[in-house]
């Protein structure tokens, strides 16, 4: 395989300024060298002034109409792409299936149905779909019943049509019960993955509902109701035999709705059979046995067939939506139909390459591609092979409009809806974002607004910090080619960006600011969402904007793009944690931001939990005693419903930071009930074994201080009601330096 290397900034920037004008299809106006001028500097002024500037990027932009190379950065390099592999993923199957294919799963009897309706066994063979749902599963028994069916003995779910890998390369890089981490399955329900519901109830009590509800499912739970508008809920899922158990720790406040979160299931097939069991039941078909897996008999007829949407129906949810579970199941489709049966992710990724070395003219050999989501470290494509692959679609009539519609539209829908508000890129761009920690990439197409159309791929690996900036430079890039032809002209992107911003007014200002949009996020009504957008993409002082982005969330906490808001603007620097502990001093209310962190942190973000750890750090030096309070009680409230990642995530943190958060978790320990706290548990179970190690002798290092620092926090308490939080300086390391991974290690 060839290996691409970084060239100098300059240098690359240089070859995409001076082409040859051999390369252009044909000669420009003087008006459309002129464009094309302004637009190369703007491209260059936004690499130069955004976080782009010190990551690994790569960038390549292409006329459609004239076949010239606008822009080119390194765009040869190798890169991590993140889900833009899902550009390919879905090119190719789209090729290789047609926009008109529909999965179809079979509901079979043996040998027929009687006249009484009764069977011994009702089968299930299902070839890969991953659209059904509730809904169209409750629409199948309602089939199953008008066809006479009355009574099952037992229902066989038949899962050979893959192979019984579930989960491609890159997925064993994480170990998460996350919903995007869901496995594959020929028989599938809600993309394998659960809705949990926890509401509060009477007497202090919390209820745990599932939705879908059936036996397949075990609830452990010991959550709890009470006060207050946080919720701190955990909710894990673990499989437990042929079974799954769900796992609800925590606290969720008496006067907020339900909380809900969606988890993945590990077994598809026994998820699927035991929903379709409930619902049969429910609708008076009597099931008197088991949900089994097995195989479907050759004399078995059928009794039902559901077929799913038009492929190209099914496209929209996988790019817009950007589904790692339906790109995972294509590429087992894709295997099955044109390799033969079981459909295997080996086989799948062989369809993909054969059809991007015959029809894109991209070699084997020249990438990397191990699964078809472009999940965690597995894939490497550059730019230069991601933007001829948009350009093959895009000229591949009439599978085009299939494709170029299945991407999210900037500041329209799917992935890109909150993006690009303010520019000319609204409605006229359509692309495929890419994020993952230290990933952020975006493919797509644009018009620019003198009409002229473009493809484009921007990659961006191993950045510092925070996403956002680099996010903002990438927007700044594909606005300043939408804004091609316009009257302001493309230099007028660079007045959307965000970096560098400083604090815009006093104190006094940006307290009667900060209340107003506090109050809009206690509505949790999403109605406010649009006007709450506009505002934080319009808003110049950063702590204002750390505000609105939690009252984004606030707004709607089941949305990923609201979270990520507020992870993106909210930190742990003077001009935003700093202002905001000043004004919650002012304003006698807890710092804005902090609760809805800790409730991330809660639920296991680990974003949010490294974050925590940064205020933690932040509230010391600043001897901030009200500010470290609210923290005791945050961290408290995370060790006990996110332990483990709270033990990562103290691993991974610069000793100045567990420094700071160590005495402050001693005392939210002490105040929750010391002995008693399920955190203890958790950290001696990591210390008493494993196949990490360092994180054994890490956590046995933790459990000796916590142990050392809860003692004196008791002791603090009983001498005095007002908690005495040391000084940064005062407190040890966690663990000795030798036998314990820091960052970089």
């Amino acid at each position: 395989m060839q290996v691409f290397r970084t060239r100098p900034f300059w240098a690359a920037t240089a070859i995409a300024l001076w082409l040859p004008s051999a390369t252009l299809a044909a000669s420009p106006s003087a008006d459309k060298k002129a464009e094309r001028e302004a637009l190369k500097n703007a491209l260059v002024q936004v690499m130069q002034r955004t976080a782009l500037k010190s990551s690994r990027v790569g960038v390549h932009m292409q006329s459609l109409d004239d076949g010239s190379v606008v822009f080119s950065h390194n765009a040869d390099e190798l890169l991590n792409p993140a889900s833009n592999v899902k550009l390919i993923t879905s090119s190719a199957a789209l090729v290789a299936l047609g926009p008109e294919y529909r999965y179809e799963t079979e509901f079979l009897v043996e040998p027929e149905l009687p006249a009484d309706g009764k069977v011994k066994t009702l089968y299930v063979r299902g070839k890969g779909d991953p659209t059904i749902t509730t809904e169209r599963l409750y629409g199948i028994t309602s089939e199953l019943l008008h066809a006479g069916l009355k009574e099952v003995q037992d229902i066989v779910v038949d899962d050979s049509w893959f192979d019984p890998e579930r989960t491609p390369p890159g997925y064993d890089q994480e170990d998460s019960d996350r919903a995007y981490m869901a496995p594959t399955g020929a028989v599938s329900l809600n993309w394998n993955a659960v809705a949990v519901y926890v509401r509060s109830a009477p007497g202090g009590k919390a209820v745990v509902d599932m939705e879908p509800p059936s036996d397949f499912f075990v609830v452990d739970s010991t959550v709890t109701s009470g006060p207050g508008r946080a919720r701190r809920v955990s909710v894990k899922s673990d499989a437990f035999g042929e079974k799954q158990k769900i796992i609800v720790k925590g606290q969720v406040p008496d006067e907020r709705g339900a909380v809900s979160v969606w988890k993945k299931i590990d077994s598809p097939p026994m998820y699927f059979g035991g929903s379709l069991k409930q619902l049969l039941v429910s609708r008076g078909v009597k099931v008197k046995g088991k949900v089994k897996q097995g195989l479907t008999p050759s004399r078995a007829k059928v009794v039902h067939v559901s077929q799913s949407d038009t492929f190209d129906i099914v496209l929209k949810r996988l790019n817009k939506l950007s589904s790692n579970f339906v790109a995972e199941t294509l590429l087992k489709t894709m295997g099955a139909e044109l390799r033969g049966a079981p459909g295997s992710f080996a086989k799948g990724i062989d369809v993909v390459e054969e059809f991007l070395e015959r029809d894109v003219g991209i070699p084997r050999g020249t990438y990397v591609m191990k699964n078809g989501s472009g999940l965690n470290d597995a894939n490497r494509f550059s730019t230069a092979q991601v933007d001829r692959l948009l350009r093959h679609m895009y000229e591949r009539f009439p599978l085009a409009p299939e494709y170029l519609s299945s991407l999210g539209i900037a500041g329209k829908d799917g992935t890109l809806k909150y993006r690009f508000d303010g520019t000319d890129a609204v409605g006229r761009l359509r692309a495929k974002t890419g994020t993952l920690e230290g990933v952020s990439a975006l493919s797509g197409y644009v018009q620019s607004a003198g009409g002229e159309k473009f493809s484009f791929s921007i990659m961006v690996n191993d950045y510092a910090g925070r996403a956002g900036p680099v996010v903002a430079g990438m927007d700044a890039l594909g606005a300043a080619v939408a804004a091609t032809g316009s009257t302001l002209g493309p230099g007028n992107a660079l007045a959307s960006l965000n970096e560098g911003q400083k604090p815009q007014s006093g104190l006094p200002d940006i307290a009667n600011r900060v209340k107003t949009y506090l109050e809009l996020g206690k509505q949790r009504d999403q109605r406010n969402i649009g006007f709450l957008r506009t505002a934080w993409r319009s808003e110049r002082d950063p702590a204002v904007r750390a505000v609105l982005a939690e009252s984004l969330y606030q707004s709607n906490p089941h949305d990923y793009l609201g979270t990520r808001t507020l992870l993106d603007s909210y930190s742990a620097t003077d001009d935003v944690y700093g202002r905001l502990r000043q004004v919650a001093h002012a304003l006698s209310v807890g710092v804005p931001g902090v609760s809805s962190m800790v409730e991330l942190a809660s639920g296991g973000n680990t974003e949010a939990l490294a974050r925590v750890l940064e205020l933690c750090r932040a509230a010391d030096v600043a001897h901030d005693a009200q500010a470290q309070e609210e923290l005791v009680d945050g961290l408290g409230e995370v060790a006990r419903t996110a332990p483990e990642e709270l033990v990562a995530t103290l691993r991974a943190a610069s000793p100045a930071e567990r420094d700071a958060t160590v005495p402050l978790l001693a005392q939210g320990l002490v105040k929750a009930g010391d002995t008693t706290h399920p955190f203890w548990k958790s950290l001696r179970k990591l210390g008493s074994g494993g196949t990490d190690p360092q994180l054994v002798a890490f956590a046995k290092g933790l459990d000796s201080t916590l142990t050392t620092k809860t003692a004196e926090a008791r002791t603090s308490q009983r001498a005095q009601p007002v908690q005495v939080v040391a000084p940064a300086s005062a407190t040890p390391n966690v663990v000795p330096a030798s036998g314990v991974l820091r960052p970089g290690g």
